[in-house]
């Protein structure tokens, strides 16, 4: 009978992409693999009481280590697999001499130009904490500005629309994602600081498990290191051709045989 792996990933699209290459890395060391999704918060607690033994990925230190220092203790660090970071962009037709830095969208001339919609995912992400603290510290709801949370979908078609449109737009997103696949996306100064810095986005294992693993796929999945292009490339067959995660998966792990 195949040991068992319960493998967990948060519940947006590249996070499925990144996890589907892990699963196929267990199988290929003779393991079955039960994978599983939750919002962000809910899968470090999900982790922490014992429902998943693998986690892809925590992103370290600043968006999800609130969320993994309760259980830290019983996780061993493996491989850090992307390198992802935060930022409010704008679509590359949006003149940088007129929009540059976050604090230019308080400009009268620009905040008559430019949507005051600033579309997010769910409320635990990283990118949705910071937005909200980036309104309120840079006074932009005075502005006209607000930050609404949706659904990644809401997130991603609001900046589509928009671009379609050549609207003035702002999005909240993050390295690797797959309109960085499909669109060229500015990012803004952020002189305060609030979205933080870039993160290693680790694969993480509770102790007890990584015991049981045979040292030579612990050596490969601490060397494994997807990079944020391939992330982005992922999401983008997953989320716009139509591909499962683990079928895309399939095709960057076959490429990269070759």
């Amino acid at each position: 009978m195949k040991p068992l792996i319960r493998l967990g990933h948060i519940d947006l699209s590249f996070h499925a992409a990144s996890a589907a290459v892990v699963q196929r890395i267990l199988e290929a060391h003779g393991y079955s693999v039960v994978s599983s999704a939750s919002p962000h918060e809910e899968m470090f607690q999900r982790y922490g009481a014992g429902e998943v033994d693998m986690l892809v990925s925590a992103w370290l230190p600043d968006s999800h280590g609130g969320y993994l220092a309760p259980y830290a203790h019983e996780t061993r660090y493996l491989g850090v697999l992307y390198q992802p970071y935060c930022i409010w962009g704008v679509p590359d037709y949006v003149p940088v001499d007129k929009v540059a830095s976050v604090s230019d969208l308080l400009r009268p001339e620009i905040a008559a130009r430019m949507s005051h919609l600033i579309q997010g995912i769910n409320p635990g992400a990283g990118i949705s904490r910071f937005s909200r603290a980036m309104i309120e510290q840079y006074g932009l709801g005075a502005a006209g500005y607000h930050f609404e949370n949706g659904t990644q979908e809401d997130c991603f078609k609001r900046f589509e629309n928009a671009v379609e449109h050549h609207e003035w737009v702002v999005v909240p997103l993050w390295h690797p994602q797959f309109l960085h696949h499909r669109f060229s996306i500015r990012p803004l100064s952020e002189p305060k600081g609030l979205l933080g810095g870039q993160d290693d986005a680790t694969l993480i294992v509770k102790e007890h498990i990584a015991l049981g693993m045979p040292d030579e796929l612990l050596e490969r999945l601490t060397r494994l290191t997807l990079g944020n292009a391939v992330i982005s490339e992922l999401d983008h067959l997953i989320c716009r051709e139509g591909l499962t995660p683990l079928a895309a998966a399939d095709i960057w792990l076959g490429r990269a045989r070759s």
